[in-house]
Protein backbone atom coordinates (compact mmCIF):
# COMPACT_ATOMS: atom_id res chain seq x y z
CA UNK A 1 0.00 0.00 0.00
CA UNK A 2 1.13 3.55 -0.72
CA UNK A 3 2.43 5.74 2.07
CA UNK A 4 1.82 8.84 -0.05
CA UNK A 5 -0.42 11.60 1.21
CA UNK A 6 -2.44 13.83 -1.09
CA UNK A 7 -3.15 17.36 0.14
CA UNK A 8 -6.57 18.34 -1.21
CA UNK A 9 -7.16 22.09 -0.87
CA UNK A 10 -10.83 22.86 -1.41
CA UNK A 11 -13.46 25.57 -1.30
CA UNK A 12 -17.12 24.54 -1.02
CA UNK A 13 -18.25 27.18 -3.51
CA UNK A 14 -16.47 25.53 -6.44
CA UNK A 15 -18.50 23.18 -8.67
CA UNK A 16 -15.37 21.60 -10.13
CA UNK A 17 -14.23 20.88 -6.59
CA UNK A 18 -17.57 19.22 -5.84
CA UNK A 19 -16.87 16.86 -8.72
CA UNK A 20 -13.25 16.23 -7.76
CA UNK A 21 -14.10 15.72 -4.07
CA UNK A 22 -16.31 12.79 -5.09
CA UNK A 23 -14.26 11.52 -8.04
CA UNK A 24 -11.02 11.30 -6.06
CA UNK A 25 -12.52 8.74 -3.68
CA UNK A 26 -12.05 5.63 -5.85
CA UNK A 27 -8.53 6.80 -6.70
CA UNK A 28 -7.63 6.96 -3.02
CA UNK A 29 -9.11 3.51 -2.48
CA UNK A 30 -7.29 2.03 -5.48
CA UNK A 31 -3.87 3.50 -4.68
CA UNK A 32 -4.01 3.22 -0.89
CA UNK A 33 -2.97 6.86 -0.60
CA UNK A 34 -3.88 8.95 2.39
CA UNK A 35 -5.59 12.33 2.02
CA UNK A 36 -5.52 15.54 4.02
CA UNK A 37 -8.60 17.65 3.45
CA UNK A 38 -7.37 21.26 3.54
CA UNK A 39 -10.03 24.00 3.65
CA UNK A 40 -9.00 27.29 2.10
CA UNK A 41 -10.61 30.40 0.64
CA UNK A 42 -10.39 30.35 -3.12
CA UNK A 43 -11.35 34.02 -3.30
CA UNK A 44 -8.16 34.80 -1.43
CA UNK A 45 -6.21 32.82 -3.99
CA UNK A 46 -7.89 34.64 -6.88
CA UNK A 47 -7.18 38.01 -5.29
CA UNK A 48 -3.51 37.13 -4.88
CA UNK A 49 -2.59 35.27 -8.06
CA UNK A 50 -5.55 34.84 -10.45
CA UNK A 51 -7.72 38.00 -10.61
CA UNK A 52 -8.73 37.39 -14.22
CA UNK A 53 -11.34 34.94 -12.91
CA UNK A 54 -13.41 37.94 -11.87
CA UNK A 55 -13.15 39.41 -15.36
CA UNK A 56 -14.63 36.23 -16.82
CA UNK A 57 -17.46 36.18 -14.28
CA UNK A 58 -18.32 39.79 -15.10
CA UNK A 59 -19.48 38.67 -18.54
CA UNK A 60 -21.90 35.74 -18.05
CA UNK A 61 -22.66 35.72 -21.79
CA UNK A 62 -19.07 34.84 -22.61
CA UNK A 63 -19.05 31.64 -24.66
CA UNK A 64 -16.51 29.85 -22.47
CA UNK A 65 -18.52 30.63 -19.33
CA UNK A 66 -21.82 29.48 -20.84
CA UNK A 67 -20.26 26.28 -22.14
CA UNK A 68 -18.64 25.53 -18.78
CA UNK A 69 -22.05 25.25 -17.12
CA UNK A 70 -23.10 22.66 -19.72
CA UNK A 71 -19.84 20.74 -19.25
CA UNK A 72 -20.40 20.75 -15.49
CA UNK A 73 -23.75 19.04 -15.90
CA UNK A 74 -22.22 16.44 -18.21
CA UNK A 75 -19.38 15.75 -15.75
CA UNK A 76 -21.92 15.49 -12.94
CA UNK A 77 -23.93 12.96 -14.95
CA UNK A 78 -20.84 10.81 -15.36
CA UNK A 79 -20.14 11.04 -11.63
CA UNK A 80 -23.74 10.30 -10.68
CA UNK A 81 -24.11 13.66 -8.90
CA UNK A 82 -26.90 16.20 -8.93
CA UNK A 83 -25.73 19.54 -10.36
CA UNK A 84 -28.35 22.23 -9.77
CA UNK A 85 -26.01 25.02 -10.82
CA UNK A 86 -25.80 27.94 -11.21
CA UNK A 87 -28.25 28.44 -8.37
CA UNK A 88 -29.86 31.72 -7.22
CA UNK A 89 -26.98 32.04 -4.73
CA UNK A 90 -24.19 31.88 -7.30
CA UNK A 91 -21.55 33.13 -6.80
CA UNK A 92 -21.95 32.31 -3.12
CA UNK A 93 -19.76 33.77 -0.39
CA UNK A 94 -18.08 30.75 1.15
CA UNK A 95 -16.19 32.27 4.07
CA UNK A 96 -18.66 31.08 6.73
CA UNK A 97 -18.75 27.57 5.32
CA UNK A 98 -14.98 27.39 5.02
CA UNK A 99 -14.52 28.59 8.59
CA UNK A 100 -16.80 25.75 9.68
CA UNK A 101 -14.55 23.38 7.73
CA UNK A 102 -11.45 24.83 9.38
CA UNK A 103 -13.04 24.29 12.78
CA UNK A 104 -13.22 20.58 11.87
CA UNK A 105 -9.84 20.22 10.16
CA UNK A 106 -8.26 18.34 13.06
CA UNK A 107 -11.14 15.82 12.83
CA UNK A 108 -10.59 14.68 9.25
CA UNK A 109 -13.38 12.08 9.11
CA UNK A 110 -15.89 14.58 10.47
CA UNK A 111 -14.63 17.26 8.09
CA UNK A 112 -15.08 14.87 5.19
CA UNK A 113 -18.70 14.14 6.16
CA UNK A 114 -19.53 17.79 6.71
CA UNK A 115 -17.90 18.97 3.47
CA UNK A 116 -19.72 16.28 1.51
CA UNK A 117 -23.05 17.29 3.04
CA UNK A 118 -22.48 20.99 2.29
CA UNK A 119 -21.43 20.24 -1.28
CA UNK A 120 -24.66 18.27 -1.76
CA UNK A 121 -26.73 21.03 -0.15
CA UNK A 122 -25.34 23.75 -2.39
CA UNK A 123 -24.96 21.99 -5.72
CA UNK A 124 -27.69 19.38 -5.38
CA UNK A 125 -30.35 21.27 -3.42
CA UNK A 126 -29.46 24.90 -4.23
CA UNK A 127 -29.32 25.91 -0.56
CA UNK A 128 -27.59 29.06 0.63
CA UNK A 129 -24.38 27.94 2.31
CA UNK A 130 -23.50 31.52 3.24
CA UNK A 131 -26.32 31.34 5.80
CA UNK A 132 -25.07 30.22 9.22
CA UNK A 133 -28.48 28.76 10.04
CA UNK A 134 -28.29 26.57 6.93
CA UNK A 135 -24.78 25.44 7.87
CA UNK A 136 -25.94 24.56 11.38
CA UNK A 137 -28.88 22.62 9.96
CA UNK A 138 -26.63 20.68 7.59
CA UNK A 139 -24.33 19.82 10.47
CA UNK A 140 -27.22 18.74 12.70
CA UNK A 141 -28.52 16.46 9.95
CA UNK A 142 -25.29 14.44 9.96
CA UNK A 143 -24.92 14.25 13.73
CA UNK A 144 -22.71 17.29 14.37
CA UNK A 145 -23.81 19.97 16.84
CA UNK A 146 -24.55 22.74 14.35
CA UNK A 147 -24.85 25.59 16.83
CA UNK A 148 -21.54 24.66 18.43
CA UNK A 149 -19.84 24.35 15.05
CA UNK A 150 -21.03 27.77 13.90
CA UNK A 151 -19.87 29.26 17.20
CA UNK A 152 -16.44 27.64 16.91
CA UNK A 153 -16.16 28.89 13.34
CA UNK A 154 -16.69 32.47 14.49
CA UNK A 155 -13.69 32.44 16.83
CA UNK A 156 -10.46 34.21 15.90
CA UNK A 157 -8.21 31.10 15.95
CA UNK A 158 -10.39 29.47 13.28
CA UNK A 159 -10.44 32.65 11.19
CA UNK A 160 -6.65 32.73 11.44
CA UNK A 161 -6.43 29.05 10.46
CA UNK A 162 -8.40 29.67 7.27
CA UNK A 163 -6.13 32.57 6.38
CA UNK A 164 -3.04 30.46 7.10
CA UNK A 165 -4.30 27.58 4.95
CA UNK A 166 -4.99 29.98 2.09
CA UNK A 167 -1.55 31.55 2.36
CA UNK A 168 0.05 28.11 2.45
CA UNK A 169 -1.79 27.04 -0.69
CA UNK A 170 -0.65 30.19 -2.51
CA UNK A 171 2.94 29.63 -1.38
CA UNK A 172 2.79 26.08 -2.74
CA UNK A 173 1.56 27.28 -6.14
CA UNK A 174 -2.24 27.20 -5.96
CA UNK A 175 -4.26 29.32 -8.37
CA UNK A 176 -7.75 27.84 -7.90
CA UNK A 177 -9.86 25.07 -6.38
CA UNK A 178 -9.37 22.19 -6.10
CA UNK A 179 -5.62 22.24 -5.70
CA UNK A 180 -4.19 18.76 -5.14
CA UNK A 181 -0.57 18.31 -4.14
CA UNK A 182 1.20 14.96 -4.10
CA UNK A 183 4.82 13.92 -3.46
CA UNK A 184 6.84 13.72 -6.66
CA UNK A 185 8.88 10.76 -5.44
CA UNK A 186 12.08 12.80 -5.47
CA UNK A 187 11.72 14.73 -2.25
CA UNK A 188 9.55 17.44 -3.75
CA UNK A 189 5.91 17.74 -4.68
CA UNK A 190 3.68 18.04 -7.73
CA UNK A 191 0.59 20.23 -7.98
CA UNK A 192 -2.57 19.28 -9.87
CA UNK A 193 -5.60 21.47 -10.49
CA UNK A 194 -9.19 20.60 -11.27
CA UNK A 195 -11.41 17.60 -11.75
CA UNK A 196 -10.05 16.92 -15.23
CA UNK A 197 -6.53 16.29 -13.88
CA UNK A 198 -7.61 13.40 -11.66
CA UNK A 199 -6.22 10.83 -14.13
CA UNK A 200 -2.83 12.48 -13.59
CA UNK A 201 -3.33 12.33 -9.82
CA UNK A 202 -4.17 8.63 -10.13
CA UNK A 203 -1.08 7.99 -12.25
CA UNK A 204 1.16 9.80 -9.75
CA UNK A 205 -0.27 7.96 -6.74
CA UNK A 206 0.01 4.59 -8.51
CA UNK A 207 3.67 5.25 -9.27
CA UNK A 208 4.29 6.17 -5.65
CA UNK A 209 2.52 3.00 -4.51
CA UNK A 210 4.66 0.89 -6.84
CA UNK A 211 7.84 2.54 -5.60
CA UNK A 212 6.96 2.12 -1.94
Amino acid sequence: MSSATLDFFFDLSSPWTYLAFNNVQPILAETGAQVRWRPFLVGGVFNAVNPRVYEMRADPEQKAMKRSFAWLREWAEIAGLSMNFPSPYHPVKSVNAMRCCCALEAEQDTLFRFAGAVFDAYFGEARNIDDSAELAAIADAIGIDGADLVHRASQQPVKDALRTNTEEAIARGAFGSPTMIAPDGKGGETLYFGNDQLPLVRQRLLRLATAA
